[in-house]
């Protein structure tokens, strides 16, 4: 994880000095504040003559620093991830998901963090026609040269099993958490997405815009769907015992903090299974109003942004 952070941050200070001799102070300023932070507002790209221009000006001194930084930092990070042998590794793999499922989000990030390329397929939730080939009606659906896989934890427990064959068995520690996620975290997540009609509309609007739906689809899902999951989640409450949504939500992020006791993650040095589980399912509301309310009030965004710097990259093949 270090060499990480010092490999960003070597590239940083490369561009920083770049721009200082291209432009001057006031040009590296901007960029340094351009390139601050993860959700900054990211400058427009430079005409095509300013951009000539400015190539022409870099001393090859200088472009040669800010090319081998970039180049180590991209290196580090990928040497962070957890590859299994490439006579372990998968050929052919699919997943058939919902973008925002937390289950299929969980799968995800044991494929991202171990570097298995994968390729996605998105289901329609309405007609489900993508996995009208299959009994199994739900998703997550992975399929691994060929064979049929399903549920999230048992699909992370084959694949573990087939691309770390040598590794111990997971430890009663690692167990009880991940069937926390599964029992108890997943059931705290909708009474507070859809918690008031307004983050029930920003659910849906990310929905909506990530999912597979048509353009009618897409108008009638973000308003019906909101409507009726602000219902819903008030029944999901009462299911689960749930009095206060959003306290809830940040008993369970200080719950896994206290099981985290100082570590760096549950695994200790780097993730295990249930720290993936806990990243997968927090994923898809992270930048949803509950989910920077979490971050706001409990201890969990530097595991977080830990679990980001961990898996890095998602090893999805794009088509």
């Amino acid at each position: 994880m270090r060499s990480i952070r010092a490999a960003q941050a070597l590239a940083s200070r490369s561009l920083l000095l770049s721009s200082r001799a291209l432009h001057g102070d006031a040009a590296s300023t901007a960029a340094a504040a351009a390139g601050g932070g993860r959700l900054g507002v990211q400058p427009s790209p430079p005409s095509q003559a300013s951009s000539s221009s400015s190539s022409r000006a870099m001393p090859a001194g200088i472009a040669g620093a800010v090319s081998f930084s970039l180049t180590f930092a991209t290196m580090a990070a990928a040497e962070a991830k957890e590859r299994p042998p490439m006579d372990l590794l998968p050929q052919n793999v699919v997943l058939y998901q919902y973008q925002a499922c937390p289950f299929c989000n969980k799968v995800r990030a044991f494929l991202d963090y171990h570097d298995i390329p994968y390729k996605v397929v998105e289901v329609n939730p309405l007609s489900k026609k993508e996995i009208k080939w299959s009994e199994y009606k739900k998703v997550p659906i992975l399929t691994v040269d060929g064979e049929q896989l399903v549920d999230s934890s048992d699909i992370i427990n084959i694949l573990q099993q087939r691309v770390r064959p040598d590794d111990k068995a997971t430890n009663e520690e690692e167990e009880k958490w991940r069937r926390w996620v599964d029992e108890h975290l997943v059931h705290v997540l909708s009474p507070n997405i859809y918690r008031t009609t307004s983050e029930a509309l920003e659910s849906f609007d990310y929905i909506s815009k990530h999912g597979n739906f048509s353009f009618t689809e897409r108008f009638a899902v973000k308003y019906a769907g909101a409507a009726a999951m602000y219902m819903v989640s008030k029944k999901l409450k009462k299911k689960y015992n749930i009095t206060d949504a959003r306290a809830s939500l940040y008993d369970a992020a200080n719950t896994w903090m206290e099981a985290l006791d100082g570590r760096d993650f549950l695994g200790g040095s780097k993730p295990n299974l249930a720290d993936l589980a806990v990243f997968g399912v927090l994923r898809p509301i992270r930048y949803l109003t509950a989910g920077k309310d979490m971050v706001e009030h409990t201890q969990i965004g530097d595991w977080y942004q830990r679990m980001e710097d961990a898996i890095g990259e998602p090893s999805r093949i794009q088509e």
